[in-house]
């Protein structure tokens, strides 16, 4: 089964937490702008070179969003205000709902929600 990997599960991953594992065989489906965040996260913790190889890695797995996919993220994004969900991730989980995939990241905003894959 798919899953969308959002830029904390991408990380996660990276970092080796072993809670991720079990997702190490899955295929890998993101967006361009986790790719953003991950890149703008690998630079600021490792350096560039390793954020460029990591971007290679993904990119065949990264997806544009649609302009619905956007607006039914921001109407998301305002429904859940309270528990101050970034744009990009509010993207992903709407794009990832829209496909009929979980949303796969260890955010604590995101635990509980309705096809959500929570790890920590």
């Amino acid at each position: 089964m798919p899953y969308f990997f959002d830029t904390y599960a991408l990380i996660e991953i990276i970092k080796g937490n072993k809670n991720y594992d079990r997702f190490l065989d899955e295929e890998i489906i993101t967006s361009s702008l986790n790719l953003g965040e991950l890149f703008y996260a690998m630079v600021r913790e490792t350096d560039e070179k390793t954020a460029i190889k990591w971007m290679t890695i993904l990119n065949d797995n990264a997806f544009d969003a649609e302009l619905d996919v956007i607006v039914e993220a921001i109407k998301f994004r305002l429904k859940n205000k309270k528990k101050k969900l970034s744009y990009i991730d509010c993207i992903g989980y709407v794009m990832a709902k829209i496909h009929g995939i979980k949303f796969l990241t260890g955010d604590k905003g995101f635990e509980g929600i309705s096809n959500v894959e929570y790890v920590k």
